[in-house]
Formats: structure tokens, C-alpha cells, sequence
């Protein structure tokens, strides 16, 4: 009788602790979170179906209502990706006489220097308080350390032509593929592992930015056009609601 009881409470104890794992797992700011395997694998799902309409109102809100949303493998058959279709990379589309990857280096590098004889085209050095990681990285312009910061699409290339792109003219991706609004200098390592994911499969590990991410993806996107998928609607709205007005 006593061991049918001592197995009893154990069961009972038992159980409670995976109750109590399961908890931890999902809370918000835990669990998941905490580990951040949402951003890495995408996993857990955010919560489909969250209303759009139950999001306070907000700019970003209103733009990603107005979002097309595509279901994957429905409709036209999209042809294969190619990075060749967005241009020459980092072209000077502006005609200021730099190109675009030094503009983007030159607004988000604090102190940079310049190689002379460059007009101020070359950027050498600077420092750069990093969005995805909030790193702080000092770059230093070499054939080992530039790829330390790298230029990222905020909307990457290969998911704006998945979103539409894929219909546009030379011109138009060339001008996405060169647009301020859709670049952040980053880190490298980051920029790598967040490849051409969107916002249901990636997110910076840098939790205090992905507000700003988010947004600014759905107004690139509400800017050129482009539709999200329905679990990219959800990732974007599940974000949203954590974000101040």
C-alpha cells in the first residue's frame, strides 16, 4: 500500500513537472523565446489566424492589412531565382558617385574614414552599432575583415522575387536591389543565417530590434507591391503586437 502511494505521488510529481516544462516552453519571453529557436528554425509557428483587426492601429498595421497574400504553390509558376536579374551589384543608381554599398556604410558606420583620393567613396573604417546582434563591430575596410559587415535586403532579394518581383522590369529591380529604405550594415555571421528568409522563419536575434524589422519590411513591401504568405502575415502580426504605437 505504502509503495502503491510513494508511486502515486510520483506520478503526480511527474506530471506536474511537465506541466511546468510545458509552461516554460511557451510563455512569452521564455521557453522558445528565450532560446530563440523561433528565429532560428521557425519553430514554434506563431499563432495562426491572429486578427489583424485586433492589433492597435498603426501605420504598419494598416500597411500589412493591405498586404496581397499568396498561397504557396498556387497560381503562376514563378520562374527560378537569379541574382542577375536585380542588376549590377551596389550600382550607383543615385549618381552621386559612390556606390551603393558605401552610401549604406557611410549612413550607418559612426566616425567612418575615407580613402583618399575617393571623393569620399571608399570607406576605410568606422564603427557600427550593429541592429540584428546589438554587437558593436569596428570595421575595418581588407580583404579578411570587410566581410565582417555586410549590406543586407531587408527584404532579400530572393523573397521580393518570390513576392512578385519576378514580373518587374530590369529597371524596377535594380532600383529595389539599390534602395536606402531596404538596407541596414549588419553583421556578417547574422546576414548569413538569416539568408533569404522572411519574417516567418527568421527574426535578429537582437529581440530589442525586431519591431523596427518588422515594420520596415512590411513598408518595403507595401511600398513596391509585394505579397506575403499567409505564415509571414501571421509572424508580421504576431510582432506587431508586442510593438509600441
Amino acid at each position: 500500500m505504502a509503495r502503491k502511494r510513494r508511486r502515486s505521488i510520483g506520478d503526480v510529481i511527474g506530471l506536474l513537472l511537465i506541466l511546468l516544462a510545458l509552461a516554460w516552453a511557451f510563455a512569452p519571453g521564455l521557453g522558445w523565446d528565450l532560446l530563440d529557436m523561433r528565429s532560428r528554425i521557425g519553430w514554434p509557428p506563431p499563432r495562426r489566424g491572429l486578427a489583424l483587426s485586433s492589433l492597435p492601429d498603426s501605420e504598419a498595421a494598416r500597411q500589412l492589412h493591405a498586404l496581397a497574400v499568396r498561397a504557396e504553390g498556387d497560381g503562376e509558376q514563378v520562374p527560378d531565382y537569379d541574382r542577375g536579374a536585380f542588376g549590377q551589384r551596389w550600382a550607383d543608381t543615385d549618381h552621386n558617385g559612390c556606390d551603393t554599398r558605401n552610401d549604406i556604410l557611410v549612413r550607418d558606420l559612426a566616425r567612418p574614414t575615407f580613402k583618399a583620393g575617393t571623393h569620399d567613396c571608399v570607406v576605410l573604417t568606422g564603427t557600427l552599432a550593429e541592429p540584428y546582434t546589438g554587437k558593436t563591430i569596428e570595421f575595418r575596410r581588407g580583404e579578411k575583415t570587410s566581410s565582417l559587415v555586410q549590406i543586407d535586403h531587408v527584404v532579400a532579394l530572393a523573397d521580393a522575387w518570390r513576392s512578385g518581383a519576378w514580373q518587374w522590369d530590369a529597371h524596377r529591380r535594380q532600383e529595389f536591389a539599390n534602395d536606402r529604405e531596404n538596407l541596414l550594415a549588419v553583421d556578417g555571421d547574422a546576414n548569413q543565417d538569416k539568408s533569404d528568409a522572411s519574417a516567418d522563419r527568421w527574426l535578429p536575434p537582437n529581440a530589442a530590434f525586431r519591431c523596427d524589422y518588422v515594420k520596415r519590411q512590411i513598408a518595403v513591401k507595401s511600398t513596391y507591391g509585394l505579397s506575403v504568405t499567409q505564415d509571414e502575415q501571421d509572424a508580421m502580426a504576431t510582432q506587431l503586437s508586442s510593438c509600441p504605437v
